[in-house]
């Protein structure tokens, strides 16, 4: 299998989450997970509608799911200031979690990889560590491990 974290984004300048997930949904082709730039926006926006991303403590964990995504991935971007997000206590985010997953994949290998990252998020060890780091093989590292243990 190959790396499931593609990237990570530092220092980025995003005012909101509309800013932020047309980024993703940017960068997702450019990096050759999905194809379809529009597709993916769209269902980034389609899970937004159906309650916040922004869980605690700083962070979101978007996710899309479609057709036109070719492997699953996650990307993480970690802001330049605080955005403001829909979240579960009501705060800025500082790092969102994108996960991005194929349409034939999108219960099991979809459920797996966000129950993965959202159990990451509760530990503090874990948090602490992303919102810390500017070293993007660290990140990445901390989030492969976990999820190969899986």
């Amino acid at each position: 299998m190959s790396k499931l974290v593609k990237k990570v984004f530092f220092d980025n300048t995003a005012a909101n989450t509309a800013e932020a997930l047309d980024f993703l949904s940017e960068k997702a082709v450019e990096l050759g997970i999905a194809d379809d730039k529009d597709a993916i926006l769209a269902a980034f926006n389609e899970r937004e509608q159906q309650g916040p991303t922004g869980l605690t403590g700083g962070f979101a964990l978007p996710h899309a799911k479609s057709a036109a995504i070719k492997e699953v991935s996650v990307v993480v971007m970690k802001f330049a200031n605080p955005v403001e997000w829909k979240s579960m206590d009501g705060n800025e985010v500082k790092v969102a979690i994108a996960i991005f997953v194929p349409d034939d994949e999108a219960t099991t290998t979809h459920l797996r990889v966000l129950s993965t990252i959202a159990g990451l998020l509760m530990q503090p060890d874990f948090t602490s560590a992303i919102i810390e780091s500017d070293d993007e093989d660290e990140i990445a590292a901390a989030i492969e491990e976990e999820a190969a243990a899986e």
